[in-house]
């Protein structure tokens, strides 16, 4: 008799906004990243149930000549860091750090870094959640064809209040309120 491992569960989160506070003038050193406290405990409830975590972030900052690839490896080491002191981890990143006026395939809407992440981690999109805090990540879970989530941090606030987002769409606090109706299983769809 074989016994199956149990598929592997992964949620996509969007980072600035998400996990940290977001900047309308971008998120430039890693003293201008600051985390979102409960998105760090968020983060480790989920990696002690079993949920693989992907992070798809929009890094046109490297393009606009704002920070480099090393300023924002060191900001992702802080990151790394900052979740290793409440015990959590993020299982892989990827970033996109097209101009906006120059977007290849994994610049969100574009479905790129999901699709990678999705195919990663061996997971089914319809059963992967992708929470965000903007329209780009909306449209960039519905292009990779996961499940959206809202969360009013960031710029979640701004992008609830334009509208144009699909209906039943769940909109929640912050991240951690999100985990806790995903964990307490209140159907989110």
């Amino acid at each position: 008799m074989t016994i199956k491992e149990p598929a592997n569960k992964l949620i996509i989160l969007d980072r600035d906004g998400v996990i940290n506070l977001d900047s309308d003038n971008y998120i430039k050193t890693p003293d201008e990243w600051i985390p979102i406290e409960s998105s760090l405990r968020a983060i480790a409830k989920l990696n002690n149930a079993d949920y693989k975590i992907g992070i798809a972030t929009n890094q046109s900052g490297i393009a606009r000549g704002y920070f480099d690839l090393i300023t924002l490896t060191l900001m992702h080491k802080k990151m790394e860091m900052a979740l290793a002191e409440v015990g959590a981890h993020i299982n892989a990143l990827k970033y996109c750090p097209d101009h906006p006026d120059n977007a290849g395939p994994n610049r969100k809407p574009n479905p790129g870094m999901a699709n990678k992440l999705i195919s990663l981690f061996e997971v089914l999109p319809e059963e992967t959640w992708f929470v965000g805090d903007s329209q780009s990540d909306i449209e960039c879970a519905i292009n990779a064809n996961c499940k959206p989530a809202l969360v009013l941090t960031g710029k979640g606030e701004r992008t609830l209040k334009k509208g144009n987002l699909p209906d039943n769409l769940p909109v929640f606090k912050n991240l951690m309120e999100f985990v806790d109706h995903l964990l307490a299983d209140h159907n989110i769809n």
